[in-house]
């Protein structure tokens, strides 16, 4: 059900904030209007779904490794994902995503709410990102691993401080 990607870019609004919530496994439970207009997909194609079915190809997987081990671990993520939409175009996000709990400390859902890419933001990013699905595809994650690491020790920075980097690179 992938789109074959383009180079259409649909741009968010300042002012646009989009929000979604998922279960454990990654599938969609609820999603905003502003999610599903930029994804191009009718909410019955996407709720039920993980959120994978709008990944772009140029997202490294070495990105959602690192969500997922720090989301399953209880810790929140800040990440920029390129999202692929329903007719081949695609939006550059900041997400924050959470685990949000019952009043008994159970699990609840993971919620995401995501703005645009600052384009200063862009400019770093774009550039490692596509260095980072290069190595996935020579070396694997592993590779990319290490390309992520040096990247963030060149910038003063490590694993542990990845969602302070993330909003520092955003806000630059």
């Amino acid at each position: 059900m992938s789109a074959t990607p383009t180079d259409v870019e649909h741009e968010l609004k300042s002012v646009d904030i989009i929000v979604s919530k998922s279960d454990e496994k990654g599938d969609i439970t609820y999603a905003n209007p502003i999610f599903f207009k930029l994804a191009g997909y009718e909410p019955g194609e996407l709720v039920g779904y993980p959120h994978s079915r709008i990944r772009h190809p140029d997202m490294p997987k070495i990105v959602f490794k690192f969500l997922w081990d720090n989301l399953k671990a209880g810790k929140d993520v800040k990440a920029f994902v390129k999202n692929l939409s329903k007719d081949g175009g695609f939006y550059w996000v900041l997400a924050h995503v959470r685990v949000s709990t019952n009043p008994d400390g159970s699990f609840r859902n993971y919620t995401s709410t995501r703005k645009g890419m600052s384009p200063k933001a862009r400019e770093l990013i774009e550039p490692l990102y596509k260095q980072l699905v290069e190595a996935e595809a020579i070396g694997g994650m592993d590779e990319s691993l290490k390309i992520l690491e040096a990247t963030l020790k060149e910038n003063g920075a490590t694993l542990a401080t990845f969602n302070e980097t993330m909003q520092t690179i955003q806000d630059s």
